[in-house]
């Protein structure tokens, strides 16, 4: 079944509010190979100004991987996860991820389109905290591969 284009502007709910934890940043850091103080020692973080210890620039995406299940999940929206394939993925900051923050995410639909028998799906995910503040917007390419 092809991606229904009429989804192009689309915007979901808001998520459920994900708590930033010290532990998981730490953890996020370590498993890249992230060797930056700030990432791992709350002083070494303070000491440049930041409130707590700071988010590699990818960490977003543990949040807005759980976050994207609402579009993926879509019955009407026709993804066939079986033949899903992550194309693209980019970031733009307002400012980092801090440990504490709680953030929540609402995706929107930015594009569809159907090119050599395959389906490509483009979304953005805004991610702000609870009281409001934008934080990142992330977009995400995916591939829907057609039928052999």
């Amino acid at each position: 079944m092809p991606l229904d284009a009429s989804f192009v502007g689309r915007t979901y709910p808001p998520t459920a509010p994900y708590q930033v934890g010290r532990e998981k940043i730490r953890e996020f850091a370590t498993a890249i190979g992230a060797t930056d103080p700030a990432h791992h020692d709350p002083e070494a973080a303070q000491a440049l100004g930041h409130p707590d210890v700071v988010a590699p620039p990818t960490f977003p995406v543990i949040v807005t991987m759980a976050a994207s299940r609402q579009i993926i999940e879509d019955p009407a929206l026709g993804v066939d996860y079986s033949r899903l394939v992550h194309g693209d993925q980019r970031f733009a900051y307002t400012r980092p991820v801090f440990a504490g923050d709680e953030l929540v995410c609402t995706n929107t639909i930015e594009d569809v389109s159907t090119r050599g028998g395959h389906g490509f799906l483009t979304t953005r995910t805004d991610v702000s905290t609870v009281g409001g503040e934008p934080v990142v917007a992330v977009w995400a390419r995916y591939v829907i591969r057609g039928e052999a």
